[in-house]
């Protein structure tokens, strides 16, 4: 690339890129929350909503909500999963149940009176939940290698 087209690629504002659908529904979101607490009337909601949704740029949003209070922060210890640490944590559940019906068709086929395979169905289910709670309170986490 020449360096004119790297300078004007730093240039570009924020402003000027466009937008996906999960933007466009997070500021009619807000707006919908704005209208539900008597903020705007019903009118004004919809017209800020057809804008919202009309919208191209992130510069067409901002005067939309311009008027309305920021939003809340997120509440801290609720991330979700990355997509990667979703499909580890998917393969951890698939393997334990996997482990888990091998057991019960030995507890099945062996004269073992006694349901046996409850130790291990009881700590194989304690490993996926704290592999959960783990990839989703911290960042660390979810970056396992």
């Amino acid at each position: 690339m020449s360096e004119n087209t790297d300078s004007t690629a730093r240039l570009r504002t924020d402003a000027a890129v466009r937008l996906s659908d999960a933007d466009r529904e997070a500021v009619a979101d807000r707006i919908r929350a704005a209208a539900a607490e008597g903020r705007l009337t019903l009118e004004e909601a919809d017209e800020r909503q057809q804008a919202a949704y009309a919208a191209k740029v992130e510069a067409d949003l901002t005067p939309l909500t311009a008027d309305l209070p920021a939003p809340p922060p997120p509440t801290p210890g609720l991330r979700t999963l990355s997509p990667d640490a979703r499909r580890r944590l998917m393969v951890h559940a698939g393997i334990g149940l996997a482990v888990v019906l091998l057991v019960l068709v030995r507890w099945i086929a062996g004269p073992v009176s006694f349901f046996w395979p409850a130790g291990p169905i009881f700590w194989i289910v304690v490993s996926i939940a704290a592999h959960y709670w783990f990839a989703t309170r911290t960042t660390s986490a979810c970056e396992w290698r």
